[in-house]
């Protein structure tokens, strides 16, 4: 069970420093003047890169946990509501995933509407997320 468990947190680890940069190349996007269109190819590239990274990391990220969840029961019986707590996280987690997507979808459409400062909020959702995931799994709080 411990080698899943490392597994487990050096992907999510990894998934999360992409969840971490992907936004901060959106703020440089934001920033990109409009005759710059070499700088835009190139932050272009990084985002499409990374976020192919952090979706191929997030794979296994999700499927150890599962793994942990089900197999090694961690997280069943009473007394593990922080599971659930935990799971709603990972939900979200996934969501902002997706929706870093949707962003860069726009943004290489040059649709987005965003402003860098905007982008620059968006970019602490992540650390909130990791932060309460791993309070929750540490403290078990309910």
């Amino acid at each position: 069970m411990l080698w899943i468990k490392s597994l487990h947190i050096v992907f999510v680890a990894s998934w999360f420093a992409g969840l971490f940069y992907l936004p901060r190349i959106f703020v440089n996007l934001a920033m990109v003047p409009a005759d710059s269109e070499a700088e835009r190819a190139r932050l272009l590239l990084m985002a499409r890169k990374l976020f192919r990274f952090a979706t191929v990391i997030a794979i296994p990220a999700l499927g150890f946990g599962v793994w942990l969840w089900v197999v090694y029961g961690i997280g069943w019986g009473p007394g593990n509501g922080w599971m659930h707590a935990k799971l709603a996280v990972v939900a979200m987690v996934v969501g902002y995933h997706h929706s870093c997507g949707g962003l860069l979808r726009k943004l290489a459409a040059n649709a987005s509407t965003h402003s860098h400062v905007w982008f620059r909020w968006y970019n602490e959702v992540p650390v909130l997320m990791l932060l309460a995931a791993v309070l929750l799994v540490v403290l078990k709080p309910f």
